[in-house]
C-alpha cells in the first residue's frame, strides 16, 4: 500500500477491511501481511514479486500507480491471484487471466458531500485539493462538483490537483491559497489530506472527508466523510480464489451495495435541512433517481 495503515485515507481503508475479514474468517483461515509506504513504484514492484515468489495465494497491489508493474509480473506467476485498484482493468484484453480489479464509485459519496457543502458555504467559494487526476480521486472530485452544481448554481469550486498522493506540504499550500481566495468549505482526497485539514482548521473552514472517517483529524470542522468498506469487494475476490478462479473480474464499492457509507460527524451540529438533503441524495443514488454520470464501471 502507498502509505501507512493508519493514514485515515486510502491505505487505512484497505487495512481495516483486511482486519475485518480476518476477524470474520479467523486467523487460522486468513493470514495477511502488508508492505507500507510503497510510494516508490519500483519498491512496490519488488514487494509484489516477493510475495508471489513466497507463495501467497492472493497479492493485492493497492494503488492505481502499480498497474504497469502488475501487468508485467502477473504472467510470471500463473498460479497466483493478483488484485489491484482502483480500476476496472483486469488485463484480460492482454491475455492475462489471474488479475482481479476493484474500484470505489467515489463520485457517489462525492456528490452527497457536494450537496452538503453547497448548502453550508457562506462565501459561495469551495476548495477541492486533489492528488493526481486519476482513479477514485478524479471520480470523487467530479462527483463533488456535480453535487455542488445540482444544489446551488452560484458557487465557485476551486480545484487544485497538486500532483502528489502523499505530499502534505503541497496539500497545505493548496488549501491555504484556496482559503485566501475565499473558500470557507474544503474537501480533498488521498494520503496528503492532513496537510489541507490543518489549514482548514486554522481558518475554521468546514471539511468533508473521503476514503476513511477523518473526523479525528479535526472534530470541530469535519462535517462528514465518505468511508470505503473494501470488504464488499474483497469477499468475492477471496471466494473466487478459494474456488479456483484467479482473476478476470472487476468489482466496485457503491452506496447501494454498502461499500460506500457517509459517516456524519456526531459532534458537528449539522442543520436538519442539510442532513435531510444529504439523506435524500443518498437514497436517490441508491434507487437510481439520481445519476452521477462521470464514467462507466464494470462489476
Amino acid at each position: 500500500m502507498p502509505s501507512t495503515q493508519n493514514d485515515l485515507a486510502f491505505s487505512q481503508s484497505m487495512y481495516d477491511a483486511l482486519v475485518a475479514i480476518q476477524e470474520e474468517m479467523g486467523e487460522d483461515n486468513f493470514e495477511f501481511v502488508i508492505s507500507e509506504n510503497m510510494f516508490v513504484v519500483e519498491d512496490a514492484a519488488t514487494a509484489i514479486r516477493d510475495y508471489a515468489t513466497q507463495g501467497y495465494d492472493l497479492v493485492i497491489a493497492h494503488g492505481s500507480q502499480y498497474g504497469s508493474s502488475l501487468q508485467e509480473i502477473a504472467p510470471d506467476f500463473p498460479e497466483t491471484a493478483f488484485a489491484w485498484g482502483t480500476t476496472v482493468n483486469t488485463f484480460a484484453d492482454e491475455g492475462i487471466n489471474n488479475v482481479y480489479a476493484y474500484e470505489a464509485r467515489s463520485e457517489e459519496g462525492g456528490y452527497v458531500n457536494g450537496v452538503m457543502a453547497a448548502m453550508l458555504t457562506e462565501s459561495n467559494v469551495i476548495g477541492v485539493v486533489g492528488p493526481i487526476e486519476t482513479g477514485d480521486a478524479k471520480l470523487y472530485v467530479d462527483g463533488f462538483k456535480a453535487g455542488v452544481a445540482a444544489t446551488k448554481d452560484d458557487v465557485e469550486v476551486l480545484v487544485n490537483y497538486i500532483g502528489s498522493f502523499s505530499d502534505q506540504s503541497l496539500a497545505a499550500t493548496a488549501a491555504e491559497t484556496m482559503i485566501a481566495d475565499g473558500a470557507d468549505v474544503l474537501t480533498g482526497t488521498a494520503q496528503m489530506v492532513p496537510g489541507a485539514v490543518n489549514k482548514a482548521k486554522e481558518a475554521n473552514a468546514k471539511w468533508f472527508g473521503t476514503q476513511a472517517d477523518q473526523t479525528s483529524l479535526a472534530p470541530e470542522i469535519v462535517v462528514a466523510s465518505q468511508v470505503y468498506d473494501w470488504t464488499v469487494v474483497l469477499k468475492p475476490i477471496i471466494e473466487g480464489v478459494q474456488a479456483g478462479t484467479l482473476g478476470g473480474e472487476a468489482f466496485a464499492l457503491t452506496l447501494e451495495n454498502g461499500g460506500l457509507v457517509i459517516a456524519y460527524n456526531p459532534d458537528y451540529e449539522l442543520p436538519d435541512d442539510v442532513k435531510a438533503a444529504a439523506d435524500a441524495a443518498i437514497e436517490g443514488i441508491k434507487d437510481g433517481s439520481i445519476t452521477v454520470d462521470v464514467g462507466e464501471v464494470t462489476q
